[in-house]
């Protein structure tokens, strides 16, 4: 049977003027083009267009369609990229911000100098840019390496277009390998899912398919293996038991059960992972145990975090000796006369813990008095003379932990001191010189920076976790504060109490209710506030959650800002249940960006992707950079963009640690919106202010811990906004399930 060639479709000549719409995950695009025949009436096209950039002339393959609404446009099934022919063509290429260090006005002035033979003066004799006047040799040897640079970036462009993968990717892919992208891409392309972030295994797959690698080559299999490692890290487990590590990559692999488990044999034999025994669930004929398989990093990881640990604890040595014979009647006098409180029993149970043990834990929810214990520890240790170091995983928290000690306090990482590479000044040969380690918000503490923290903790010291492990659980992979208190070896206290000045904060007795399985009480308080959005007969589902978005920004912008005083920006967050949705963070930012930091014509922007960049938004950090700022820029960074050069290609971030970073225009992939932030997100963090949205479109992510964590990240308000039902739902959901860590196993001797 012969095989129909494909519809040869009709061409488009165009210039990019600006992109309405761009959905990241698709590529879709909706965008307004001008041609010689449209200039002043622009045209719409639609289709795969991410990756181009307005100023850029296009030549367009596709079909011209009429929509109901919007009638006649171009539909897109590819793009080129072409050099523009004319004088004004030109003019606007070069001043759209493509190349680094020109802009309009320097545009305008080469193009001026050198007209129709402007881009093969770039190209060819770029020395003579310095004919143009106020233009030196140092920005003329830029412009030349921007142009030649973005000529191989377009080259590689071109190859992952054929090879069908996104144009966003080809920037990071250059930068990684240079002239070597397109060598790398077909002949090593698993290479891309270990080297270049951003890239997993899925789409390293489909450029492997595309050049023509076997779905059963053991390079493909070994690789899937580590990617289905790396998914569980992300979903926060340490390991997986062999069984479900290779159930869950035959799924993914669509290989055969002895293929996958003999290419895991070769990666236990070449240390590509580890494979040991740990305890399991229990069975009727006592203690299991498992073969957990780990990727290198955890497992050493956890093996060296619970060493570590058990030697702090064992160890002879005592940098607060002082406290093993103190006279606790007095001090707690003395204390009360500095702080004017009374400590209760629970409370003063763990201030002796901590200043008389080398590792302790200190737990509860809010509103129990973990903080005024805390003061207390920090107050009675400097009575001493200690040496203290206070420490939480974000900046917030570290703020609010140095307000209610008075006593300065850091982030982990920044404590650490950890430099390019991920390494920590602070370690075991070179430790903190502190007599008492204090660390706020503990439950935040993923596996890999605890390790680190622990490791820089000198023998004697004493280390105090603080945290509420009934919150969500870290971003990254572990359950650390858990395992801290699953363990019978490391010392304890739960504060349960709620003081009688906490009860009367519907945020606190409803963060309580709510834990318990409570649904909470909507009425009788200031401070906790309920708006209905719940589906009509005559809506879908869709609808309620558009409407609820609606809402949640009309709430935001005007209504809690007139009646509480609030800044929109720097004092309300939604914290939502997912990323995905009509009601979720992605949109919700999209949404709020429009209501707060709205487009002008005279203001810069940059669009990345399908996000738009503005002075005054409010942006976080999506990964760990250990080689920006003074000591890296980490995932959940929150900032304000205070700058923006089009012609410079960079964007300038104001941090919550009050610290300047520069992003250059292809690193803006690091950057999301912070309007609305994801609940999980949210941790350690404490706000004014929060609003949640409560969807049945989130039913997967509606639990208890979830809506827990959100409630308890509000320091005076809470405003849940939604339905009903998905209240319900979610007050009555226990959380998942444990995550594999085998980290309480290894405390217990």
């Amino acid at each position: 049977m012969l095989q129909q060639s494909p519809p040869k479709g009709a061409v488009l000549e165009a210039v990019l003027e600006r992109i309405t719409y761009a959905n990241e995950e698709t590529g879709y695009t909706i965008a307004r083009v001008a041609t010689d025949r449209s200039a002043t009436d622009l045209l719409t096209v639609v289709g795969p267009l991410l990756g181009a950039q307005p100023g850029e002339s296009l030549r367009l393959t596709g079909r011209w369609t009429s929509h109901p609404k919007y009638g006649r446009q171009f539909e897109v099934w590819s793009y080129k990229t072409v050099l523009p022919a004319t004088i004004k063509g030109i003019e606007r290429y070069l001043g759209s911000g493509l190349i680094k260090g020109i802009g309009p006005r320097l545009a305008e002035k080469i193009v001026g100098h050198f007209g129709a033979d402007t881009l093969r003066v770039i190209e060819e004799e770029p020395a003579r840019l310095v004919e143009v006047p106020k233009l030196g040799p140092k920005r003329t040897r830029m412009i030349a390496a921007a142009w030649d640079e973005q000529k191989a970036i377009k080259e590689v462009m071109l190859f992952l277009q054929g090879v069908g993968v996104s144009t966003s990717l080809a920037v990071r892919i250059y930068k990684q390998y240079t002239d070597s992208a397109i060598s790398v891409v077909k002949n090593e392309p698993y290479r891309l899912a270990a080297d270049v972030w951003g890239i997993g295994f899925k789409t390293a797959d489909t450029i492997a398919q595309a050049v023509g690698i076997p779905r059963d080559s053991p390079e493909r299999v070994k690789a899937g293996l580590q990617y289905t490692l790396n998914e569980a890290a992300d979903s926060g487990h340490c390991f997986l038991p062999q069984p479900n590590l290779v159930g869950d990559a035959v799924k993914i692999l669509e290989v055969p059960a002895a293929l996958v488990t003999e290419c895991l044999e070769d990666l236990v034999a070449t240390e590509g992972v580890v494979r040991e025994q740990v305890p399991g669930p229990a069975s009727a004929d006592g203690p299991a145990t498992i073969p957990a398989v780990y990727l290198v990093p955890f497992h050493r990881a956890e093996t060296s975090l619970a060493n570590t640990l058990l030697g702090l604890l064992n160890t002879s040595r005592d940098r607060m000796s002082g406290f093993a014979d103190v006279d606790w009647v007095k001090a707690l006098a003395w204390l009360r006369t500095v702080t004017g409180h009374e400590l209760a029993a629970e409370q003063e149970q763990a201030v002796r813990l901590a200043l008389t043990e080398k590792v302790a834990v200190l737990t509860g929810g809010p509103g129990c008095g973990k903080s005024f214990t805390v003061r207390s520890v920090v107050e009675l240790a400097r009575a001493k003379r200690a040496k203290i170091v206070l420490a939480a995983p974000t900046g917030r928290a570290a703020k609010r932990l140095a307000e209610l000690t008075g006593h300065e306090a850091t982030t982990v990482h920044r404590l650490l001191q950890l430099k390019p590479g991920g390494d920590a000044t602070y370690d075991r040969e070179n430790p903190l010189d502190a007599d008492l380690v204090v660390v706020d918000e503990a439950s935040m503490l993923d596996l890999l920076l605890a390790n680190k923290l622990v490791k820089a903790v000198a023998p004697g010291a004493h280390l105090l976790f603080v945290g509420d492990v009934d919150q969500l659980p870290s971003v990254g992979a572990g359950e650390v504060l858990r395992d801290l208190l699953n363990a019978d070896t490391v010392p304890r206290v739960r504060l349960t109490r709620i003081f009688r000045q906490a009860q009367e904060s519907g945020v606190v007795v409803n963060a309580h209710r709510i834990n318990n399985g409570e649904p909470p009480q909507l009425r009788g308080f200031g401070d906790f506030f309920f708006f209905a959005r719940d589906q009509r007969e005559d809506e879908e589902p869709a609808q309620t959650a558009e409407a609820t978005a609606q809402l949640v920004v009309d709430l935001v912008s005007k209504r809690i800002p007139q009646k509480f005083g609030f800044d929109p920006r720097r004092d309300v967050q939604v914290l939502a249940p997912m990323h995905r949705g009509a009601a979720g963070a992605g949109n919700l930012n999209a949404l709020l960006q429009e209501a707060l930091t709205p487009g002008r014509e005279s203001a810069p922007e940059k669009r990345f992707g399908g996000r738009v960049f503005r002075v005054g938004d409010k942006v976080t950090q999506i990964r760990n950079n250990y080689d920006k700022g003074v000591a890296g820029v980490f995932n959940g960074t929150l900032g304000v963009v205070t700058g923006l050069s089009v012609e410079d290609h960079k964007l300038t971030v104001r941090t919550d640690e009050d610290e300047e970073i520069e992003y250059a225009f292809d690193e803006l992939d690091e950057l999301a919106h912070a309007y609305a932030v994801t609940i999980h997100r949210s941790q350690g963090s404490e706000y004014p202010a929060v609003v949640v949205p409560l969807t049945t479109g989130a039913w997967m992510m509606l639990q208890r811990n979830l809506l827990y964590t959100a409630v308890t990240r509000a320091k005076r308000l809470v405003v849940l906004v939604g339905s009903f039902k998905a209240l319900g739902v979610a007050v009555r959901t226990l959380g998942a399930g444990r995550r594999w860590t085998a980290l309480d196993h290894r405390l217990t001797p």
